[in-house]
């Protein structure tokens, strides 16, 4: 369940980046459809950490630790939202671009996830 959720919230991420990549190359800010696939990315992200969480709590253990795979789940659940409160502050092409940055840098956590959630 984990690791189809991983690449869920992988593929989400990179559509979002490839969305907002786009609208920055034609120069437009972040508008109100790019915010709801921030808020799809990010409810695919927190059923991730609960899903994560229900999983370590009924006795199932992370190949590095689970503190590192909390804190990995954790970081994957802020990524997008930070760089979306980013974009609000600016207000031009170049939010978009934050937020295409955050969504490749959450596709980035979910590959390390898969990483320390994975025995090896």
């Amino acid at each position: 369940m984990l690791d189809a959720l991983t690449v869920a919230v992988s593929v989400a991420a990179l559509a979002l980046a490839a969305w907002c990549g786009f609208a920055f190359t034609r120069d437009q800010p972040t508008k109100d459809w790019h915010f709801i696939g921030m808020a799809v990315v990010t409810f695919l992200a927190l059923v991730q950490l609960i899903v994560g969480i229900v999983q370590l709590s009924r006795g199932e253990k992370a190949e590095e630790g689970t503190t590192i795979f909390v804190a990995y789940l954790l970081g994957s659940l802020c990524a997008v939202p930070a760089a979306g409160f980013m974009s609000l502050a600016e207000r031009s092409r170049w939010g978009s671009a934050t937020v295409a940055a955050g969504a490749v840098v959450l596709a980035v956590l979910e590959v390390r996830l898969f990483d320390i959630w994975t025995v090896g």
